[in-house]
Formats: C-alpha cells, sequence, structure tokens
C-alpha cells in the first residue's frame, strides 16, 4: 500500500496494486477511506468497479464523497476494459471495445471485484478489522453496474451451462446507468436472481453510444423491472447524459453536473439507510430536495426492521 494523496483531513486515498495469482491478472484499486485514523466502529464498504475505458482513479467524486460520510470506497480497476482501451491505434478501437465487452471480460471483472474484496478483508490486510462485514456494498457505472448485478447474482447460459459469479458477501447494490445485457432476449431470467436491494440512477438523456453498441435510456428502466426484487428503487435525472455521472465536468451542463454529482453521491447513501437500517426517512427527504432535477422520484420499498442503529439524517443541499 502507498498513500495516493490526502484528499482532505477527513479522507484518506491509498492505492493498492494487487496481483490475482491465479489467474496471473493485475487488479489495481484506489481506496478511499473515512479517516486519517482507526476509526471509532466498524464502517460500511462500497466496492466499485469502473466503466468500460476508466481506472482507478475515475469517479473520485463518490469516493470522496462517499468515504467523507462515513462509508470506505474501493475503487477497482480491471485491465482488460481500462483507459488501455483507447490507446493505440484509432483505427482498432472497435476493435478494442469488442474485446474488452466480450462476455469473458464481464466474467473477469467480476472475478477482479471478488479478488479485491478478499484482499482488503484479508487477515493481513489494515483495514479488514475496521470493515462491517454485514454492510458491505457493491457499486458501478455502465459496465460497472453490469459487473455488480452478476457479482449480486444475475446469470446466463452459454451452452447449457450457467455463468455464475455470485458473491453472496455483497448486501446491496447501486446501479448507475445499467447497460443491457447485449445479446440476452430474456432480460428477467437474467436478472430473476439478483434479490439484494439496489439502487438504480438514471437520466432521461442516459444514451450509451460506442463504437457497435447503442443503447437508449428504456435499457436502464428494462433493467430495473427485471430485478428479482421488490426492494429496490428507480431515481430518473431531468436531462444528463450517460458520462454526467463519470469524473467529467461539464457533460449535461455545467449548472446541471454537479447537482446530479451531489445527489447520486448522497442517493446511494440514503437508500442504504433504507437497506441496512430499515429507515426510509432519509430517502423520502433526498428525494424532496432533489426533486426540482429529478424526473422519477424513488419511492422506498417496505422496510422490516431495523438491524442497524438510527442513521444520520439527511443533510439537504445548501
Amino acid at each position: 500500500m502507498r498513500p495516493a494523496e490526502a484528499a482532505s483531513e477527513d479522507v484518506r486515498i491509498a492505492d493498492l496494486d494487487w496481483v490475482d495469482a491465479r489467474r496471473d491478472r493485475r487488479v489495481p484499486a484506489r481506496l478511499y477511506w473515512p479517516s486519517p485514523g482507526s476509526p471509532a466502529a466498524p464502517v460500511p464498504l462500497i466496492v466499485f468497479p469502473h466503466g468500460l475505458g476508466h481506472s482507478r482513479t475515475g469517479y473520485s467524486y463518490l469516493g470522496r464523497h462517499w468515504a467523507a460520510n462515513g462509508t470506505a470506497s474501493l475503487h477497482v480497476q480491471h485491465v482488460g476494459s481500462d483507459g488501455s482501451v483507447w490507446a493505440g491505434n484509432p483505427f482498432e478501437i472497435l476493435d478494442r471495445v469488442n474485446v474488452a465487452a466480450d462476455e469473458r471480460e464481464a466474467i473477469a471483472r467480476a472475478a477482479d471485484v471478488s479478488f479485491a474484496l478478499d484482499r482488503i478483508l484479508d487477515k493481513d490486510s489494515f483495514f479488514a478489522a475496521f470493515i462491517d462485514r454485514t454492510r458491505i456494498v457493491s457499486a458501478g457505472h455502465s459496465y460497472g453496474a453490469t459487473t455488480i448485478l452478476i457479482v449480486g447474482g444475475a446469470r446466463v447460459v452459454r451452452n447449457g451451462r450457467t455463468l455464475d459469479r455470485s458473491d453472496s458477501r455483497f448486501k446491496a447494490g447501486i446501479v448507475i446507468s445499467a447497460p443491457p445485457f447485449y445479446g440476452e432476449r430474456d432480460l428477467p431470467a437474467v436478472l430473476a436472481s439478483v434479490t439484494m436491494p439496489t439502487f438504480h440512477v438514471t437520466a432521461t438523456e442516459d444514451v450509451i453510444a460506442l463504437p457497435g453498441r447503442r443503447s437508449p435510456v428504456q435499457d436502464r428502466l428494462d433493467v430495473y423491472a427485471a430485478i428479482g426484487t421488490t426492494r429496490k428503487a428507480l431515481a430518473v435525472f431531468e436531462g444528463g447524459s450517460h458520462s454526467i455521472f463519470t469524473d467529467r465536468s461539464l457533460t449535461g451542463g455545467a449548472r446541471l453536473n454537479p447537482q446530479v454529482k451531489r445527489a447520486t453521491a448522497d442517493g446511494a447513501l440514503t437508500f442504504l439507510d433504507l437497506a441496512f437500517r430499515g429507515d426510509p426517512s432519509p430517502l423520502a427527504e433526498w428525494s424532496e430536495t432533489w426533486r426540482p432535477i429529478l424526473a422519477v422520484t424513488p419511492t422506498a420499498y417496505a422496510a422490516t426492521e431495523p438491524s442497524q442503529p438510527p442513521s444520520r439524517r439527511y443533510r439537504s443541499r445548501s
């Protein structure tokens, strides 16, 4: 482990350079940690795989915000579908995208996520003792959203064999701009086994336009509908774009962009209050606060008895 930078007095960042020897595959990661020292109590952990063509340094606004609010965030880099996709001969980009989006890489990404969780929870990891294993969450944007749905239980059948990379250690999921499972005609069959609570986030102009692949906003809604549990919620921002959820600062407009980022980061935490504490109030307050930029406002599912102490109350934007 080596420090990458000090984000603020409340957040520390460390880069972790792991290798999965069994697969001979590098798994770099960046950890956003809630405090400079040891927390007074175990903290939740969000494991975040990036979208196609990004890296562990991306989506920093999420890692910083979550850590500043007491939730550790581990951003995993996938060497087969990271920034290397955009490097090299521009006439070969389509070929590189096809390789990166191949189902073998999709399965490898899910294995990366589980491996990274293994390492951060290993008995030799400094952080393991300070992570609450009952509140481990997967979160991802775009291809990263597909990745967390796979570890959350999504299944596809190939040649009579079910491809299953589910990891039961993940207790909830934050699904941002989920693409379709390209080539799968029966989406409910693929996603019926995803039963962890999920918070789905998209925008009315959230269109995926990659070489050889185009996906309209309706695909995000179809993924939400196909999830095999009623323990889910959907937020749709008015306007925006697919890349508004990345670190890009202008996409979607100079005014809307930072609003969507802040709302997404805090909306995830308010949903986890519902999932882990049975408290719908923070999500309801969040919905009211951000109603001016929401086309679809999330509705809390019926909560069970809380399993955690009362949560922090949502702090509305100033």
